[in-house]
């Protein structure tokens, strides 16, 4: 059995289908991308693992537990940490109190865990006082993925974690995910920059209008034809 198994899921919001029977596994240290075109329902996908958006049918298992159609306070008690593509930190609190908020869950923070983050994000060390709002993107991109760190989580789901961000910031953003991988953390990761995300990864899923359309390791599928000519641009 897999870490993370998402098994004919069809979920959406409200009355409106997105996905339709998506299989997906993710094995506990691996480093999985899921790539596809604009709507292709991507997010959708991280969304329902995390209670965000409606599951109709299927199921969505961590280390055995159904936790399809949980609320997401319970899914964080169970071990995932999601990061969104935006709206990810309190702007109007200090890179401190985001980190507390992080580890809400919990009745008190560990220390331990707090200088983790610090640790793996020093220029967040250095401005623990100033308000989140006044960080630059990329460095809110840091805090965000601090702040999902902060609860030690079984998989690590980021969303997007290059969107917004300057062209020479989009490296060291990737190579941070690595290192949170390398270190131990199970990551599953959506992104637009799927040549890259490809080339890092240890598999990738395609996911085109809902469906599964590809999976194998990253860089089967980013040398594979027909994958480059559909969604790599060639």
């Amino acid at each position: 059995m897999s870490l993370l198994d998402v098994e004919d899921l069809e979920a959406g919001y409200g009355d409106i289908k997105v996905l339709s029977e998506i299989n997906l596994r993710v094995e506990d240290g691996e480093y999985v991308t899921i790539v596809g075109p604009n709507g292709a329902g991507k997010s959708t996908v991280m969304k329902a693992i995390v209670g965000l958006a409606d599951c109709f049918s299927g199921t969505i298992t961590l280390r055995g537990t159904n936790i399809a159609g949980m609320p997401p306070e319970e899914v964080v008690y169970e071990g995932i940490g999601y990061v969104p593509q935006s709206n990810n930190i309190f702007p109007t609190l200090s890179v401190e109190e985001n980190l507390r908020i992080g580890a809400y869950v919990l009745e008190t923070v560990p220390e331990e865990r707090k200088q983790a983050v610090y640790d793996r994000f020093p220029v967040l060390a250095d401005r623990t006082d100033e308000e989140a709002g006044s960080l630059s993107g990329g460095q809110q991109q840091m805090l965000a993925m601090g702040c999902a760190l902060m609860l030690d989580p079984d998989v690590l789901l980021l969303d997007e974690p290059s969107a917004g961000l300057a062209p020479d910031l989009v490296d060291d953003m990737f190579d941070r995910v690595d290192r949170i991988n390398d270190a131990g953390t199970t990551v599953l990761m959506v992104e637009q920059n799927a040549k890259e995300a490809l080339r890092r990864c240890d598999r990738g899923y395609v996911i085109a209008n809902g469906e599964n359309r590809f999976e194998d390791d990253g860089e089967v599928l980013l040398n594979d034809e027909e994958v480059r000519r559909q969604f790599l641009g060639g």
